[in-house]
């Protein structure tokens, strides 16, 4: 049976969120959630598992450029244990996040995207990123 996975990048001031499609082939931007207190953020983030139907969260981790693990790796992990706390059975990948940022710039740049948006859609692109890696290297087996 096929699932969905909801992608996470989680910042200091923002989470960027994608969603997979049913078949876990594909990942679409969903939304930047603006971070204010984590009851907050976990509550929207509730929300959208319960909309796509999911309990699978996939979450960017920030290691350092050699591979290392620093305190950025931390925030993301224990922001997980606060999600499953909230929300008991939630699953968590953890994928390496490293040039998610970079590629999803990248991308925005080639598409004549104006800084102003690319500012606001960055993360969530980043998202998609991440997503989009693990969904990849699922169908790789």
């Amino acid at each position: 049976m096929m699932q969905r996975y909801l992608g996470l990048d989680v910042g200091d001031r923002t989470i960027g969120i994608a969603v997979s499609d049913a078949l876990g082939i594909t990942a679409q931007g969903v939304e930047t959630i603006r971070r204010t207190s984590l009851e907050k953020d976990i509550g929207r983030l509730k929300e959208l598992m319960d909309e796509y139907e999911t309990n699978s969260l996939v979450l960017g981790l920030p290691k350092n450029m050699n591979g290392t693990e620093g305190d950025r790796c931390e925030i993301v992990k224990s922001f997980f244990e606060e999600v499953q706390k909230a929300v008991p059975g939630t699953e968590g990948h953890f994928w390496d996040e490293r040039l998610s940022t970079v590629a999803a710039a990248k991308s925005l740049i080639s598409a004549d995207v104006s800084r102003g948006k690319r500012k606001k859609v960055i993360d969530k692109m980043a998202a998609v990123f991440i997503l989009q890696g693990f969904l990849d290297s699922l169908a790789k087996g």
